[in-house]
């Protein structure tokens, strides 16, 4: 690799943080694309990154919804990282809060690759969403369990929005690079989770585990399986994506998988009652009947409580060499961040 000058959409994000970490002290010029570049409460944990490490930082205004922006900030460099996309689960508009932002977004990030002839490589944050919709997908697939070849064919704008976004905007970005001259690797990971580089941030990780220890689910947990993988291994493995020559297609980046009530368990010898954790497991009918009051689909519970979620993350391992924190350490030094905003 000859550049040393790489772009970094949504910079500010949870897992671009620890990208632009590394990045920096790889001794790399980042380009990062915000929304607001004169906002420097919300850059100053970057900043202070930056001031600590050999590499450094230039912030560029860019919009998702608008292609002007973009192509400043990618002259010049060789890889552009792109990972800003919208993690929500509760909207009122999924069409306007997510599809938009993750399909226009990409679109407009990779059409401008192909207007800057100095970017060789796009590494584009997808995620295990767009493998799989339903943990009931599995069941379907070649030893039940999910590899880069499946694709997300069960969401739609009307169940499972957030993954359906997902599923478009990778199917957009593999579509846009047919026959280029740039190579496209994505990066799936599974629920990211682990401390953030902004100790305030709100990606829906730090909602989700929140409400874990926070005695929202104190009377109980749906019995939901999940894929998890920590924050830094997340971006350590964007990193790689970019270096290794040989890296293509498709990474599944995931740990383990845990059932919720797990994370509850592997936080209580740190925590003991400090943290108000749930101790039992809501049968499935409960959980269907208040899921309307909850802000959930019913379609969701139906087609994911009680079913196993599994992926094979073993090209990761083996292309990529990724290696990945235990989720019991990734759970709790989460946690112990989240605490101090409870």
């Amino acid at each position: 690799m000859v550049s040393k000058t790489v772009m970094v959409t949504g910079a500010t994000g949870y897992v671009a943080g620890w990208l632009v970490k590394k990045l920096l002290d790889e001794a790399y010029t980042i380009h990062a694309t915000v929304r607001d570049p004169g906002d420097k409460q919300k850059l100053q944990y970057l900043d202070a990154l930056a001031e600590k490490a050999p590499g450094s930082i230039r912030y560029f205004k860019a919009d998702l919804l608008k292609k002007d922006g973009f192509k400043e900030a990618m002259e010049g460099c060789e890889i552009v990282f792109h990972t800003a996309s919208p993690f929500i689960n509760k909207v009122d508009d999924p069409q306007k809060d997510l599809i938009d932002p993750a399909l226009i977004g990409t679109r407009n990030v990779l059409e401008t690759v192909n207007e800057v002839p100095s970017v060789k490589r796009v590494v584009l944050t997808s995620s295990c969403a767009a493998i799989i919709g339903d943990a009931r997908d599995v069941l379907k697939m070649p030893g039940q369990i999910a590899t880069e070849a499946n694709w997300n064919e069960t969401s739609s704008l009307e169940h499972q929005p957030y993954s359906y976004s997902k599923t478009l905007a990778e199917r957009e970005a593999w579509k846009l690079n047919k026959g280029k001259s740039w190579k496209l690797v994505t990066i799936n990971p599974s629920l990211v989770i682990g401390p953030g580089i902004n100790p305030k941030g709100t990606s829906e990780s730090f909602k989700i585990v929140k409400q874990l220890v926070d005695g929202s689910m104190k009377a109980g947990v749906p019995a939901l399986e999940f894929g998890m993988v920590d924050v830094r291994d997340v971006a350590e493995a964007h990193y790689r994506a970019a270096i290794t020559e040989e890296a293509e297609g498709r990474y599944i980046i995931s740990a383990e998988h845990h059932l919720f009530l797990e994370l509850a368990d592997m936080l209580r010898p740190t925590f003991g009652d400090s943290l108000k954790l749930p101790k039992r497991k809501l049968p499935k009918w409960l959980v269907w009947l208040v899921a309307p009051a909850a802000g959930l689909q019913r379609s969701m519970i139906s087609r994911n409580i009680g079913y196993p979620w599994r992926v094979d993350n073993s090209k990761g391992k083996k292309e990529l060499g990724m290696h990945y924190r235990p989720t019991s350490e990734s759970i709790v030094e989460f946690v112990e961040q989240i605490k101090e905003t409870l």
